[in-house]
């Protein structure tokens, strides 16, 4: 099982690109909150692609050993959020990431810059 975050977030931002998720942030929110150690933030053109993307990252994190995901919003599909424990996952519509801009509430935390070496 993968208990590692770091691996956790370069399999899931993988994932997100591979779907073709715009706008992929991710910051380390471990020196900031006790909530998670990263957040990633996405957006997603339409329902059906938050969802195609969520699938996505929840597939390859399976096969990698990571457990179920605590899963919302799949009813409406404005905002997704897979949560991993260390790693918490949005999915946006473009709307929802505005109203909501996580990035600014999180203002804090470090944007970490993923790489394949993550």
């Amino acid at each position: 099982m993968i208990n590692e975050p770091d691996v956790l977030v370069r399999l899931a931002v993988e994932a997100a690109e591979g779907k073709k998720a715009m706008d992929i942030t991710v910051l380390n929110i471990g020196e900031v909150s006790v909530v998670a150690d990263y957040f990633i933030i996405c957006s997603s053109r339409s329902t059906v692609h938050a969802r195609a993307i969520a699938d996505a990252i929840e597939e390859k994190l399976h096969e990698h050993g990571a457990g179920h995901p605590r899963r919302e919003g799949f009813k409406t599909a404005q905002w997704l959020l897979l949560d991993y424990s260390s790693v918490v996952i949005h999915i946006f519509q473009e709307e929802q990431r505005h109203f909501y801009n996580l990035e600014h509430l999180w203002g804090d935390a470090e944007i970490v810059k993923i790489s394949a070496s993550m």
